[in-house]
């Protein structure tokens, strides 16, 4: 079965509208959906999961700031009598809640249609028009399919088949998010984050928004990122890192009893309260789950009509927190060049144009963050 995806008629100079396929609905892809639905292009998402995203307990963004969002939300530039988008508290948000932020504005645009449990297996392209090939055999056909599905991503493939995969750098991350009221501590916490040391490890600690959004002493949420590269052993017997490729994450099922034990040994011995509180409160709660670190030095982000954004086309360490950022300048400008005429034999240059200007930044954007991984994994051996 083949779908072409929506080509309607739109206000201003050109005759129709493009339209693009965006894999993934992440916060790449939502924000990369966004800024083409403001340059007039509709947009169809494809996203394997639910309409809700996985839970992803303690991750955290900095350097989110309510003029950003609403840089990419357009909400100064709201429809009359539709409802406003919330607001975000200044410093460290919480992934969860930067996400329902994005996501209420896609849903609300009527050129981005989101469509969930869309498992896409492959894509390709020809002279006229570029296309996903989804898990029940369904073939979804557009101007340019923009792969935004993460450091996994089946959209890479197409782009660079010679490199297609993200690599383990060599350790992972605990993360952990509980209650400031569940604390004893009398410690306050910092405005931003804690970074702290201890034996071979990392661990950042930062106050959240309560899930009310609010900020005040007491109804905050905690997070906590453990930066850990003794337990590569387990990623491997658990198929979470396969071979040098990050598969999966562990969730608390995968976690050993033995190792919860040896967290909380450890937790007691490296960490200070508050944090250490907040260590021992998510493990006593099985609420803990252990990411491992992937990265990719991308040599290219586009071929043809096919592009790259986000963690799809460049994986940094997350220590520097300088994701969001890079994925919001992804989307702004593929944007621009996809709206810059993708028809034709206009497309090649329209995104190469893309591949121009974000290339040589992502790449030393990575390749400064490995400095990091080099030195942690060396310091940990």
């Amino acid at each position: 079965m083949t779908t072409v995806m929506r080509d309607v008629p739109r206000t201003g100079n050109r005759d129709e509208r493009q339209s693009t396929a965006v894999v993934g609905a992440s916060l790449a892809g939502l924000m990369t959906a966004l800024a083409l639905s403001h340059a007039g292009v509709d947009v169809t998402m494809l996203e394997r999961s639910g309409a809700a995203p996985r839970a992803r307990k303690g991750a955290a963004l900095g350097g989110v700031s309510e003029g950003l969002l609403s840089r990419i939300t357009g909400s100064r530039h709201a429809q009359s009598g539709s409802a406003p988008l919330s607001s975000v508290a200044p410093g460290v948000q919480s992934w969860m809640a930067v996400h329902a932020r994005l996501r209420a504005a896609v849903d609300a645009d009527p050129h981005i249609e989101l469509r969930p449990h869309t498992f896409v297996r492959s894509v390709d392209q020809d002279t006229d028009s570029a296309w996903v090939i989804t898990s029940d055999q369904q073939t979804l056909r557009g101007d340019v399919v923009i792969g935004a599905d993460g450091h996994g991503s089946v959209v890479r493939v197409g782009v660079a088949p010679d490199k297609p995969d993200a690599t383990f750098a060599g350790y992972l991350i605990w993360l952990g998010l509980t209650d400031e009221s569940s604390l004893t501590s009398s410690r306050r916490l910092p405005r931003d984050v804690d970074i702290l040391s201890g034996g071979d490890d990392y661990l950042l600690g930062y106050p959240l928004p309560g899930p009310d959004g609010s900020v005040a002493p007491g109804s905050r949420q905690v997070g906590w990122a453990w930066y850990d590269a003794s337990h590569n052993d387990l990623l491997r017997e658990t198929g979470s890192v396969v071979g040098n490729v990050v598969r999966r994450s562990l969730t608390s099922a995968d976690i050993p009893e033995a190792t919860f034990r040896e967290l909380v040994d450890k937790a007691v011995d490296l960490w200070p309260s508050p944090w250490r509180e907040a260590i021992l409160d998510c493990i006593e709660r099985r609420a803990v789950i252990g990411t491992p670190i992937a990265e990719y030095v991308p040599d290219k982000l586009v071929n043809g009509r096919l592009a790259l954004v986000g963690d799809a086309a460049h994986v940094p360490t997350p220590m520097t927190g300088s994701g969001l950022s890079a994925s919001l300048h992804d989307a702004e400008a593929v944007a621009e060049a996809v709206a810059a005429g993708v028809r034709g034999s206009m497309v090649a240059q329209a995104l190469t144009g893309y591949e121009r200007k974000r290339l040589g930044n992502v790449r030393g954007m990575v390749q400064s963050r490995q400095q990091f991984s080099r030195s942690f994994t060396g310091r940990a051996a």
